[in-house]
């Protein structure tokens, strides 16, 4: 197929636009403004996006692939609602790339990554200040990708992404800040930060893998009080 035929120029145009479709979506996943259970409408997508319903179908399928989303027969596609097992499995997998992060995050700091999570910490702690917890549960999400990002190895940060965005869809059960918690959760990142910072790679290794572990024990515990909070509400 000749490049300039209309054709291939087609192609490439649908496939650029499936791109875009599926980041705004991962996006919309990941922050929380599409829900675990809710289901994806592509005609309503590719109206408000302004695009065909041909892009919009194909990033649907490339979500599936990426665990995001499920085709239901006679419902369509749906965001995916992860049990505590499912998580289990990702933390599992999780708790080893957080490792590796501090490891080659270390090796790879930047001047401009060392900003860059600088700023991110300074609007953590102002969050903290407010008692602002959905702004800090963003900020949170933000610090872990700069330094996966920065760990420069990009085949790192897409297991990391895949990971960490599939987490995300146990957020109905998964362990949310309070403010009382706050100020400890930001301890920790600095701690973190400053071992990458100091060059401790084997330090930094250890307290990201022991931070993680400690989310998978609040994950657990949430769930088990859900579950709790369920069966008294069955017994009523």
């Amino acid at each position: 197929m000749h490049m300039n035929s209309p054709n291939a120029l087609e192609v490439l145009r649908t496939q650029s636009l499936t791109g875009l479709v599926y980041e705004e979506l991962e996006k919309r996943i990941a922050s929380g403004k599409i829900l675990p259970g809710v289901p994806l409408r592509e005609v309503a997508l590719a109206n408000d996006m302004g695009i065909s319903r041909g892009p919009v179908r194909e990033a649907f399928r490339m979500l599936e692939e990426r665990g995001l989303v499920e085709f239901e027969k006679n419902i369509g596609v749906r965001v995916r609602n992860l049990d505590l097992r499912q998580a289990e499995y990702l933390y599992q997998v999780r708790i080893p790339l957080e490792g590796l992060i501090g490891e080659t995050a270390t090796d790879n700091m930047s001047a401009a990554l060392e900003e860059a999570i600088s700023q991110v910490l300074d609007r953590m702690q102002d969050a903290v200040s407010r008692l602002d917890v959905e702004a800090y549960a963003a900020l949170n999400f933000q610090f872990h990708d700069e330094l996966a990002r920065g760990s420069g190895n990009p085949v790192l940060y897409d297991a990391y992404r895949r990971v960490v965005v599939q987490l995300n869809l146990f957020r109905s059960y998964s362990f949310r800040h309070n403010p009382a918690t706050l100020a400890g959760s930001l301890q920790e990142h600095r701690m973190i930060f400053d071992a990458i910072r100091g060059r401790q790679r084997e330090r930094a290794s250890e307290l990201l893998r022991r931070h993680t572990q400690a989310s998978l024990q609040k994950v657990r515990a949430a769930m088990e009080h859900a579950g709790d909070d369920e069966g008294h509400e069955s017994a009523r």
